[in-house]
């Protein structure tokens, strides 16, 4: 697809409604800064005409906080009269929503000037332009995500999630029992329902597996040649949990540490790099003679600082980590080591790849892409070495030097100069006041705590 235009064929959409007659409504969706899916629901006449002329929606789309206002700070709101941009159709993203009682589809888009050009704050533009530097090496990204989640109760208590009744036993989980095969059947027939909603909407979902706390699990997504796309799955994949879970009278939460004590929800990324023959250039017997391999995990530790508002974008996301919960706070790499930052998984020399295992299920897997191929691209062209690798357990051996805490990691995303170099400093400015605006009016909510631990004690 060409920067300058999004020409997705109308046969598309002509060969999905005469295949789906049934279809009332389709459902039009777009990935905001966090991660959250918003759009426009129209009905199925309008289809042709949006893949013809696309549809308005405000830039400011692009500007909202976690709460869905818009962060006038940005200059994409009132600064430009909440002006519109147009959003037209991504090619192969149109499919049918399994969970919807009246029959519904959906279609990805992606925001444009109306010149043509792609619009520089939407995420998804952000990451095309750091894939182009791959395609300018004759590189191709090979890419895959997988998300933790966890399932929970429709009802809170007193504003805080629990688990939700086994269908089963009717009982409410409280123990870990990690890769338990008897936890997967407590919930199977939600479970069995992401899957299969998955394969319907072409979303490559191979497997289910039980995670580190109850009701917690996680789904391992397929190897794909296109790193955007392999975003887009990981985009449809949460919308495809939450409504399938609904659908079973339950919840679901991607918030990076739902429950103290207990493990958070991780998104792990999986990325290699094939040559114009399709070779993986990161094959070896033994990683550490790989050099494309050693200069890519460079790159990505010395950018990693830096990255971690994009990996980590939330107040709640740095409470997530701790030695005991396999979330590594250190820029470090290991051979088949989960206590690392970046893991090289061993197995198949042809097909070994950095797999990224600092990220939080809140990220937006866009930006998370983006500044993760940034540092990839940037140990290549730089030829960075990582250093030694780390055997055996990193946490008693590193401390902690990654940012804790929002703030911090946004001062390190504005102050690099490297992943300026990748992601435009325009974008990073709208990013940072974004978040800087969430973290303001979290740092003035006087909380439950400070009440029961000040209020008749100073």
């Amino acid at each position: 697809m060409s920067p300058a235009t999004s020409a997705v064929p109308l046969s598309e959409a002509n060969e999905f409604l005469a295949e789906h007659p049934e279809v009332q409504f389709v459902d039009l969706l777009i990935s905001d800064m966090n991660g959250v899916v918003r759009g426009k629901r129209i009905d199925r006449s309008s289809l042709q005409k949006v893949y013809e002329k696309g549809i308005n929606l405000p830039a400011s789309l692009f500007a909202l906080d976690i709460t869905g206002s818009t962060v006038e700070s940005t200059g994409l709101g009132l600064d430009i009269g909440d002006a519109d941009r147009v959003c037209k159709p991504i090619p192969g993203t149109l499919s049918m929503e399994p969970w919807q009682r009246r029959p519904t589809a959906q279609l990805l888009m992606s925001m444009y000037e109306h010149e043509g050009q792609p619009f520089f704050a939407d995420p998804r533009e952000v990451l095309r332009r750091v894939v182009q530097r791959f395609t300018d090496m004759g590189l191709t990204v090979c890419a895959a995500f997988e998300l933790e989640f966890y399932l929970i109760d429709q009802e809170n208590v007193n504003g805080r999630p629990q688990p939700p009744r086994s269908p089963i036993s009717g009982k409410r989980p409280q123990a870990v029992q990690v890769y338990s095969i008897d936890d997967l059947d407590e919930y199977a027939d939600c479970l069995r329902d992401i899957i299969d909603g998955a394969h319907i909407q072409d979303i490559p979902a191979d497997a289910i597996v039980k995670e580190s706390a109850p009701a917690q699990f996680e789904v391992n997504l397929n190897h794909v040649a296109d790193p955007m796309k392999a975003c887009d799955y990981a985009v449809l994949l949460k919308r495809l949990i939450k409504n399938t879970a609904y659908d079973h009278e339950m919840d679901s939460t991607f918030m990076a540490k739902p429950y103290p004590g207990q493990a958070g929800n991780g998104l792990h990324v999986h990325i290699s790099l094939l040559d114009k023959d399709g070779n993986n250039i990161f094959a070896a017997e033994d990683p550490l003679t790989n050099d494309a391999l050693r200069h890519a995990i460079g790159g990505v530790l010395e950018t990693l600082p830096a990255s971690m508002a994009f990996l980590c974008p939330n107040v709640n996301s740095y409470r997530r980590f701790g030695s005991q919960f396999y979330v590594p706070n250190a820029p470090s790499w290991g051979v088949d080591n989960r206590t690392v930052a970046l893991r090289v998984p061993t197995g198949n020399p042809d097909a070994l790849r950095i797999e990224q295992r600092v990220a939080g299920a809140d990220a937006n897997p866009y930006l998370l892409m983006a500044s993760l191929l940034a540092g990839v691209h940037h140990g290549l062209t730089h030829l960075i070495e990582p250093g030694e690798p780390i055997e055996g357990n990193s946490y008693e051996q590193l401390e902690q030097s990654l940012p804790n805490n929002l703030r911090d990691a946004l001062r390190e995303l504005d102050d690099s100069e490297v992943l300026n170099k990748y992601i435009s400093p325009e974008y990073i400015d709208i990013f940072v006041a974004c978040k800087e605006a969430e973290l303001e009016e979290f740092e003035t909510t006087i909380s439950d705590l400070e009440y029961n631990w000040y209020l008749h004690t100073v």
